[in-house]
């Protein structure tokens, strides 16, 4: 699969915002990087992690509490995501990069592996947002059409309305399938990765078991087994759609572009391109932007990868103010409602047209 390129030859809007975000940091004298509040938060996602699997799996309550408990957990998992994950695997967690590091690998304490996901994430989602047989977060095919570009099923007319049944079960696939299948390809969909060294792939086998054994088998011995099995089905099936809906919110909506390169080009700058495929939603919501990670505020993220969510809410007004001067419109929603919504009906609009 061949890679798309960009207008590299004039990028006069990605150079003018790049300045003034750049002189907001020098004035306040501010490093790029996490800071407290980001520290604050790790500390208080993994305490819970570390509290609420404690409290099922070695005092388990009631059935009405485990289910509510299990359910906690899940969403507990996705904020670790959101919030320390991210950040980490994108090196804005903190200026030393043994700490991104350390820190990147709490999504293999979720049952994934961070290499994987840097190389579908940062490398190929980053740099091809919504370009269709390179953006792996959009090729859900043939369960559910992303864009007019992706072929049509009959099933897809209802997509809008069992699409969410799917996302449950995201998380749980890519627990158990999906890193497989990179893992063993060395493709993220058709696009080949970097070969994995000798520790990557210790890594990989090493925290997998690790998982299973902390999330199955302890619980299976100390509970019992239909009891785990319902439990952590419970637990994925809460982290999956959290995770799903959250990412979706910021590209899969009615104003979102899904473009379609000319001979392997597209005529506009990448940091635009980043824009027209993007979309903000309830960025004046304190506890989306909390637990989220920032995650809301994904047009920041797209144009900066680099720089911590922390600060996202301060450079929003930069963006758009840049946004306005070259005439580029800006996508966003103002509440979680209405971008699922748009979510919804752009499902519904792809799923019915040719």
């Amino acid at each position: 699969m061949s890679f798309v390129s960009f207008n590299t030859k004039e990028h006069p809007f990605f150079d003018e915002l790049r300045k003034r975000v750049d002189a907001y940091f020098e004035t306040n004298n501010l490093s790029r990087w996490g800071n407290w509040k980001i520290y604050l938060k790790t500390a208080v996602f993994l305490s819970l992690l570390v509290g609420i699997y404690t409290w099922l799996v070695f005092f388990t309550p009631g059935i009405l509490l485990s289910i509510g408990l299990c359910a906690a957990l899940g969403i507990t998992l996705a904020g670790i995501g959101f919030n320390v994950m991210h950040d980490s695997a994108h090196g804005s967690f903190s200026k030393h990069e043994w700490l991104n590091n350390v820190m990147g690998y709490s999504l293999n304490l979720m049952g994934g592996d961070v290499n994987l996901w840097k190389a579908k994430h940062n490398m190929i989602h980053h740099s091809f947002t919504n370009i269709d047989g390179l953006d792996d977060d959009i090729d859900i095919s043939p369960v559910m059409r992303m864009n007019t570009n992706q072929k049509r099923y009959w099933i897809h007319r209802f997509q809008h309305i069992y699409g969410f049944v799917f996302y449950a079960l995201n998380y749980f696939f890519w627990v158990f399938y999906f890193d497989f299948l990179k893992y063993f390809t060395g493709k993220v969909g058709e696009t080949k990765i970097k070969k994995y060294k000798f520790w990557d792939h210790v890594s990989f086998w090493t925290t997998k078991l690790f998982y299973y054994f902390t999330f199955l088998a302890l619980p299976m011995m100390m509970i019992g087994v239909w009891q785990t099995i319902i439990g952590y089905l419970i637990l994925t099936s809460t982290c999956g759609i959290v995770i799903a809906v959250v990412f979706q919110l910021a590209h899969v909506v009615e104003e979102t572009d899904f473009p379609v390169a000319q001979d392997g080009k597209l005529d506009v700058e990448w940091a635009v391109h980043q824009i027209n495929t993007t979309s903000n939603f309830a960025t004046k919501n304190k506890i989306v932007s909390w637990f989220t990670g920032g995650l809301n505020f994904q047009v920041e993220h797209h144009l900066f990868p680099r720089i911590s969510h922390v600060h996202y809410p301060a450079i929003n007004e930069i963006v758009k103010e840049t946004c306005e001067k070259f005439g580029i419109g800006y996508n966003e929603h103002r509440t979680v409602l209405s971008a699922v919504r748009s979510h919804v009906v752009h499902l519904r609009e792809v799923g019915r047209r040719d």
